[in-house]
């Protein structure tokens, strides 16, 4: 139990790093903003996933107010993003990059603690993908955009595939690192494939006019 727990906050920090610097950079790419909405916007993206899952599955407090390292490493990633994004956030694939990164690894520690406490296999995927998507959604909204999960290639179904993994895997009792570590790769590749390719879930047709 002791290693499922470190592992669970290992990925989860280590996502909270990704979407950090994939919010600060963005909102340094798509608004005009000053260091406050550089750091609102990456920590935003980092932590809004997580307290939605949070508040979802009733603990309480969200592991963003009731564990430091949450805060200090979503401030620090969106400000580091701050000092050397000048040479980065013209540029479109590091955000993607770590997009798919954070994407990835929350759809996995999603679905892993929503099985921690209990819930079933459904919820637990719902609560994977809704951890994935949360914080950008979040991000997208504040800087008036569609929200990517509702118009990006692949989004919000690679965190649908990762957090069945994990269930899948956790049934099976072989729950480890590399089913973790595999389920956030297979999640992050369908997702960089859906953006090389230009691929898109299926879409209703449009009405004739």
């Amino acid at each position: 139990m002791e290693h499922e727990t470190t592992l669970l906050l290992a990925l989860d920090l280590t996502g909270t790093f990704a979407f950090a610097l994939n919010g600060a950079l963005t909102a340094m790419r798509v608004a005009d903003v000053d260091i406050v909405g550089v750091l609102t916007l990456g920590m935003l993206t980092a932590l809004g996933g997580g307290i939605v899952r949070d508040i979802l599955i009733d603990s309480l407090p969200p592991a963003t107010f009731s564990d430091w390292r949450y805060l200090a490493i979503a401030a620090g990633g969106s400000l580091l993003a701050f000092i050397s994004g000048q040479r980065l956030y013209t540029v479109m694939r590091p955000i993607i990059v770590l997009d798919a990164a954070g994407l990835s690894l929350f759809a996995v520690t999603g679905a892993s603690k929503a099985l921690a406490l209990g819930l079933g296999p459904a919820q637990a995927v719902i609560l994977g993908a809704i951890t994935a998507v949360g914080g950008g959604t979040l991000r997208d909204a504040l800087t008036q955009r569609v929200p990517s999960v509702l118009r990006s290639e692949l989004y919000a179904i690679p965190a649908l595939v990762a957090a069945t993994i994990v269930v899948l895997s956790t049934m099976a009792g072989v729950y480890w690192l590399p089913w973790a570590l595999g389920a956030a790769a297979v999640c992050s590749g369908i997702r960089m494939v859906g953006v090389r390719y230009h691929l898109n879930a299926p879409k209703p047709p449009r009405p004739d006019l």
